[in-house]
């Protein structure tokens, strides 16, 4: 039994294009890509998925890796698993910058740590937020549902020349607003208990202005609010939750001719 060089490379080639986008999904993926995962356990789980699928994909064409057509057929690769990865993504972005937003309202914008996802520094309050749904995405086994979809889009997008159309680039594009509007509508509630708080405070003060308003004001600011996170904590779940079931529905039709 002889393999010519030729044959060799189309049979790397076949492992390598489902490999890169199954690769790239695990790069933009929420809580997968994030600096608490390792590098090498990403690679492991995208190799051995890729075993997994590569009986049960259609077969792809016959071109070298090396070649114009197969470097094109791998640039598709990678964006589709990147933006598969990249709407959760943007959920989560969502939830941190409602939790920024709750933050500042209630005074607590100074307290910051490291966030173990992007390796940056932000609010504390944003951080819980991100605990929260972090353990509600994993506990509805939503990562188990985005790994499914992408390996069934192996069907719907077959490896070959054509990757996403201009309308699924259009949706990744006009769904990316939601980032804001998602995060203000988790913040708005808290916001305005906040927001109602002040207010009273400002009454006081120019009832009695010989009141140092500031002094007390600060600290109850801070506990009204972290009472109104409290009181409003399964409705964050329930939008966070309509975010999600919306970012897989725009990726169902990314995935989708």
């Amino acid at each position: 039994m002889t393999i010519h060089e030729q044959q060799l490379l189309q049979l790397i080639a076949l492992f390598i294009w489902p490999l890169l986008r199954i690769g790239s999904m695990f790069i933009s993926i929420p809580i997968f890509s994030g600096q608490s995962v390792p590098a090498r356990v990403r690679v492991l789980l995208s190799v051995a998925m890729t075993f997994i699928v590569m009986p049960l994909i259609p077969e792809p064409p016959l071109l070298q890796l090396f070649t114009y057509q197969g470097v094109m057929i791998a640039i598709h690769q990678v964006f589709i698993g990147l933006f598969t990865g990249f709407f959760l993504q943007m959920v989560f972005a969502a939830v941190v910058f409602g939790g920024q937003a709750i933050a500042y309202s209630m005074g607590l914008g100074f307290a910051s740590m490291v966030d173990p996802q992007t390796g940056v520094q932000v609010p504390v309050v944003a951080q819980f937020y991100a605990l929260i749904t972090t353990l509600v995405f994993l506990a509805s086994d939503g990562h188990l549902v985005l790994i499914f979809m992408l390996l069934d889009s192996f069907n719907t997008i077959p490896i070959a020349m054509d990757g996403i159309t201009k309308a699924g680039l259009w949706t990744l594009l006009m769904w990316s607003s939601r980032i804001f509007a998602g995060g203000l509508m988790l913040a708005l509630p808290v916001i305005f208990g906040v927001l109602f708080v002040n207010l009273g405070f400002g009454v006081a003060t120019r009832v009695a202005p010989q009141l140092n308003i500031f002094a007390v004001g600060f600290v109850v600011t801070i506990l009204l609010g972290l009472w109104f996170m409290w009181l409003t904590l399964p409705g964050v779940v329930s939008k966070f939750s309509a975010l999600v079931d919306d970012g897989f529905a725009a990726i169902s039709l990314l995935l989708r001719r």
